[in-house]
């Protein structure tokens, strides 16, 4: 056994260590003080133990990918491995939601009294909903919004509202849009990671992306389609900054700016997803040139959305200035800071697995192998090298993770809530070695807390 594979493993421990930290004090806590307002801390689930028709599916996709994954990966042509990508990876979180049978994995899980779909039939005029979108975000308001509804910006309810408009109404419309768009996430990612850091580096990531942990709640929520949404942001500003072929970056950065618009939108706290951006600039600066050229695209793109909303009557800061108000009316006001600070921690490491762990531990090694090419000195080397400009935006996201952390307003949930975040701690496993061994950990974390547990809102 090499030493890095141990140094892999101490951190994959300790990871699992603050897991059952996390479980063993806030059990204490919910005992003594009943304050953290989850069943069975740090998630917002309930001890329930069941098989469901989905569960031959799941053991068949994990077995499948863990055997074929790595293998196929580094041999399919490209573009047919991202179309097995958001295949498998839909297969993958469909099977994992069906555990819990059509109707309670899929069917209810939008339309629950903190759901969106609860208030589809007050956006019948959507203009006034628009307009009057503020008025209802307080607790004490009249005819309040459902807490999800209340916690965003009307762009997420107004998709399950348009959806209705098309015939797609119900929560098993709703469902599927979440999984079928949520799981291109994954392509996304590859995308971006095949245009800053390489093809080799994407590949070896792209059976982790696939058989992620986080599919347990890509599946049951909103938020795996946020993510998708975000992680195509980013994505084509990767191909906006990269200058290849100038119409198609063109063309890329106006659908960037646009995604960046929508995501805000979307939800408050993914205006963070800037801070990935950010990492995108900073791993490409020696091809920002290229994005100046489409920065007026850029910013066009950027103004649509908020553009639309704001002529349409909806203040998205007076919004936001609400919901930290409605924030500490309820839960969020009584659950302990001391505690969800490091279990919300504990949250991601349920949902990206402890070979993403073992995975970061790499990525801050690499980075400090590499720190003379990181800063653009005078006289210093080139760009880093591929592993070093992956390990760049991994870290990126984990620093906006730590922001949302930080912040106070992701106290529980946030194994759904930062599933737009957890998508790029991913990537950090092509540094690892011994791929299978690893997949399998993943896969049997994600069978074990989806065949255990009973997620829902």
């Amino acid at each position: 056994m090499t030493r890095a594979l141990v140094r892999d493993l101490l951190a994959s421990v300790a990871a699992a260590l603050l897991v059952v930290a996390a479980v063993l004090i806030g059990r204490h806590i919910q005992h003594t003080s009943h304050t953290l307002f989850v069943g069975w801390p740090p998630l917002y689930a309930t001890w329930n133990p069941h098989l469901g028709p989905g569960t031959p599916a799941a053991l068949t996709v994990a077995a499948a990918v863990v055997a074929y994954g790595p293998p196929l990966a580094t041999r399919l042509p490209w573009r047919t491995l991202l179309a097995m990508a958001w295949g498998t990876a839909m297969a993958w979180t469909w099977s994992l939601a069906l555990v819990d049978g059509w109707h309670r994995g899929i069917a209810v899980r939008l339309t629950t009294r903190y759901e969106y779909l609860q208030v589809i039939d007050r956006f019948h005029d959507i203009p006034a909903a628009l307009k009057d979108f503020t008025h209802h975000i307080l607790l004490h308001s009249p005819e309040h919004w459902p807490p999800h509804t209340a916690g965003h910006p009307p762009a997420a309810t107004l998709t399950f509202v348009l959806l209705d408009r098309i015939g797609l109404g119900g929560g098993g419309w709703a469902g599927a849009w979440c999984i079928t768009v949520g799981a291109t996430a994954c392509v996304a990612v590859l995308v971006t990671l095949s245009t800053l850091a390489g093809e080799d580096l994407a590949r070896r990531s792209a059976p982790f992306l696939v058989l992620a942990p986080n599919a347990v709640w890509m599946g049951t929520s909103a938020d795996g389609y946020f993510a998708a949404i975000a992680a195509w942001s980013v994505a084509l500003l990767a191909l906006a900054v990269s200058g290849r072929k100038r119409p198609r970056a063109r063309a890329a950065a106006f659908g960037s700016g646009l995604l960046f618009g929508l995501t805000g939108y979307l939800s408050y706290g993914l205006t963070l997803i800037a801070l990935i951006a950010a990492g995108v600039l900073v791993v490409s600066r020696g091809r920002v040139r290229n994005l100046t050229r489409g920065l007026p695209l850029l910013l066009a793109g950027l103004a649509v959305v908020p553009a639309t909303f704001t002529l349409a009557g909806f203040n998205w800061w007076e919004a936001y200035r609400l919901l930290v108000e409605r924030y500490y009316q309820g839960a969020g006001g009584i659950r302990p800071y001391g505690y969800w600070v490091w279990a919300n921690l504990a949250c991601t490491v349920l949902i990206t697995g402890l070979a993403t762990a073992a995975g970061l531990r790499r990525a801050g090694a690499t980075l400090i192998r590499d720190r003379t090419r990181l800063l653009p000195r005078p006289g210093a080397p080139g760009l880093p090298s591929t592993e070093a400009r992956l390990a760049l935006l991994v870290l990126s996201a984990l620093l906006a993770l730590l922001v949302a952390d930080l912040s106070g307003m992701s106290k529980a949930e946030t194994e759904r809530i930062w599933l737009p975040f957890a998508m790029w701690l991913l990537p950090a496993c092509a540094l690892l070695t011994r791929p299978r061994a690893w997949l399998t950990a993943q896969a049997a974390l994600a069978l074990l807390l989806n065949h255990l547990l009973l997620t829902g809102w």
